[in-house]
């Protein structure tokens, strides 16, 4: 009897019950949690002005150290290696200054707070346990952003933005690209999902370059005054990477991967709405009423989209009428480690 691969996508959708690792030691995690909360109420200190300044970059690398050890124990790696190296980073920034180390310290903040928002989502089997994802990668991502600017980086805000989305997509791949079993396991259908994804952050990116430094100054500023209106008007404005293909991408990939480990390369694109949140508060001039609702913003228009995508995911895939998708859903799915075991 010949042997199938379980990976492969369109023709075998199931995938083998993986091995389900036991979640990293509770000291770690208590750990994590303590240097998570310390770092919090020293950086709330620092912007009620409360307390000595040097809090401020404490809290920073306290959030930077925890986040750095959760992610490595989330992917399987070493977070007796991956802490000492964030936390060595971190002091070096605070301690010397300058532009170099705390940018450097913020890039790095802010990729390994997006990546881990994405990674520690599970799989959901409905729509509303997909949109409590979204949420919890939010809330991650939220963190995040408190945490980098602490360090106080000096940079371009569009430059920032850029190398900070790039670092955060290549380190979500490469995690992906284990967790998806490699290319092979992508199929027709995961193929195309990776390749429209792509396609749409190249060309949201590329538009905004191209319109920024060759656009007609006509053009250039009925954006901008579109924009500030807008602000002026409801206090934020979304980004657009964020709501048409984050936010969405997430959204719809947590769903997948209640039924395929493709799902993962559809999550991965979930890092375009993290790590751009997680930079949110880095431009000149931004508060925290502003990224809030800039992220809440994005979130209201992301997530019917992402429910569109997940509807027609179901009306090609899944199964026909009302009750074989609530039979489809009551029944057994592709099981995933818990949200802090390794997965």
């Amino acid at each position: 009897m010949p042997v199938v691969h379980p990976l492969i996508a369109d023709e075998h959708p199931a995938d083998p019950p993986p091995v389900l690792r036991r979640g990293p030691h509770r000291a770690l995690l208590a750990v994590c949690l303590v240097l998570v909360v310390g770092g919090l109420s020293a950086l709330g200190c620092a912007v009620l002005e409360v307390g000595p300044p040097w809090l401020q970059g404490v809290g920073a690398v306290a959030v930077a150290t925890a986040l750095a050890s959760l992610l490595a124990a989330r992917t399987s790696g070493r977070p007796l290696v991956a802490a000492p190296l964030a936390l060595a980073l971190g002091v070096a920034a605070v301690a010397v200054g300058g532009r170099v180390l705390p940018t450097g310290a913020a890039v790095m903040t802010c990729a390994l707070g997006g990546v881990y928002a994405v990674m520690a989502t599970v799989p959901a089997v409905t729509f509303p346990r997909a949109v409590r994802e979204v949420l919890f990668a939010t809330v991650v991502t939220g963190v995040t952003a408190v945490a980098a600017v602490g360090f106080q980086p000096t940079v371009s805000a569009t430059r920032f933005d850029l190398v900070t989305l790039v670092v955060g997509l290549v380190l979500a791949f490469a995690i992906v690209h284990r967790l998806g079993a490699g290319l092979h396991g992508l199929g027709r259908r995961g193929l195309l999902i990776v390749v429209l994804g792509a396609t749409i952050l190249m060309a949201t990116l590329l538009y905004a370059e191209l319109l920024r430094r060759y656009g007609a100054e006509g053009v250039v500023s009925s954006v901008l005054a579109f924009v500030d209106r807008t602000r002026e008007a409801f206090g934020a404005f979304p980004r657009p990477l964020v709501v048409l293909l984050g936010i969405p991408a997430l959204t719809w990939g947590t769903h997948l991967r209640a039924r395929r480990r493709q799902g993962w390369w559809v999550t991965a694109f979930g890092v375009a709405a993290t790590v751009p949140m997680a930079a949110g508060l880095i431009s000149p001039g931004s508060t925290f009423l502003e990224a809030a609702l800039r992220a809440l913003y994005s979130l209201v228009l992301g997530l019917p989209l992402g429910y569109l995508l997940i509807r027609l995911d179901l009306a090609l895939t899944g199964t026909r009428g009302r009750r074989g998708r609530r039979a489809e859903e009551a029944g057994p799915h592709r099981p995933e480690p818990a949200r802090f075991c390794e997965l």
